[in-house]
């Protein structure tokens, strides 16, 4: 067996050989870099002839599958599916998070890349999954759970940098969708976590549940969850008329702090509640903003990325509240005067189901603040 494929299952490489489709800075929300291996063509062929490896078929079942194949086009690339995933693997929490909604544990061979403890109600299911790694699982780490799908949210998930760029799943026929959240309106080709040319809004989220279900074929649980998701905003926002006060959110990093632009998740939660964003003049996602021109700002309302991992300074919301009340600038905020704190994971900052929970703790929040009529 060759190095090129050494850690990659060879039954894995068998199976998938014949098949061939066409084809920055950050506030920490991207996890760590695993390292990428480089998987050529000619390796491949070493190792079948090297290993003896023979290409399975799929069942009967998969080959006949109502729908199939199918193709999602996701931030510009296209996957076929030829038939509903049995082992697939999400690379991000908010992929992850949608496909156990949708009931899709028993399909799920490993997930990687966290930055909250999962949502509640799916503990149970979350922990029958396999999970390959808190940051980038490497690729070969996800290539031994010999997925037939994957998929991510962010667009460096799978990109050179991140676990592997999707030509690489590609070349061995797995088809890789990402989040169109992390790239439909959206410039990422800067250093930093993009700058939105559209302002985002849930019905992009609610685009890749879609996505995600019509993959596995179960599209009415897909529709029964954006309609519950939708029931919630709905209910949340009932009579809200936050229109006097102003909200900053804070990601992650004291020294240099990640504080959200206009257009992002964010921004659905700010506008679902017709406050005001103080940074709403900036379509960056996520700029690094200093604290003397936050304090020139004073927001009424600080929203708190209340996060589990290390990689960033002050993640969790203890440790923010605790810089903004000695900081000689930030602790004469009037929020931090006044404890106007809101605590969110940051699951619910990002572009996800959990956004729907940002805009229910938001809206409570300034209703208990006396901000909301």
């Amino acid at each position: 067996m060759s190095r090129e494929t050494q850690g990659i299952p060879v039954s894995f490489i068998a199976r998938r050989a014949r098949v061939h489709v066409p084809g920055r800075r950050s506030r920490g929300r991207r996890r760590i870099r695993g390292p990428v291996s480089v998987l050529l063509g000619t390796a491949l062929a070493v190792t079948l002839t090297s290993c003896g490896g023979s290409p399975s078929t799929a069942s009967g079942t998969d080959r006949e599958a109502a729908g199939y194949p199918l193709t999602l086009t996701s931030c510009g690339k296209k996957a076929e599916i030829k038939a509903p995933p049995r082992r697939a693997v999400s690379l991000d929490q908010g992929s992850t998070e949608i496909l156990l909604s949708l009931g899709l544990a028993d399909r799920m061979a490993g997930t990687g890349t966290w930055t909250d403890p999962v949502l509640k109600g799916l503990e149970k299911e979350n922990a029958g999954v396999d999970r390959l790694a808190d940051s980038y699982p490497s690729f070969e780490k996800v290539l031994s759970k010999e997925p037939d799908f994957v998929t991510a949210s962010f667009l460096a998930t799978v990109s050179k940098g991140g676990v592997a760029d999707r030509a690489k799943f590609a070349e061995l026929g797995v088809p890789a969708y990402v989040s169109p959240s992390d790239c439909a309106g959206k410039d990422n080709s800067g250093d930093g976590d993009g700058r939105r040319v559209k302002t985002l809004t849930m019905d992009t989220v609610y685009g890749e549940v879609r996505d995600l279900a019509r993959a596995f074929g179960v599209e009415k649980r897909g529709e029964r969850l954006i309609g519950e998701l939708k029931g919630r905003v709905a209910k949340a926002t009932e009579d809200i008329d936050a229109s006097d006060a102003t909200l900053l959110y804070w990601f992650a990093n004291s020294d240099a702090p990640y504080i959200a632009g206009c257009c992002g998740a964010p921004g659905i939660i700010t506008r679902e509640l017709g406050a005001k964003n103080v940074f709403d003049d900036t379509r960056e996602e996520w700029p690094q903003i200093n604290w003397e021109t936050v304090a020139d700002r004073d927001p009424d309302v600080l929203v708190i990325g209340d996060l589990t991992r290390k990689s960033q300074t002050a993640e969790s919301a203890k440790k923010k509240i605790a810089f903004l009340e000695s900081d000689p600038v930030t602790k004469n905020l009037t929020a931090v005067k006044k404890k106007r704190y809101v605590l969110l994971s940051g699951q619910a900052m990002n572009p996800t189901i959990r956004t729907v929970d940002g805009v229910e703790q938001v809206a409570a929040a300034l209703r208990e603040f006396g901000l909301a009529k």
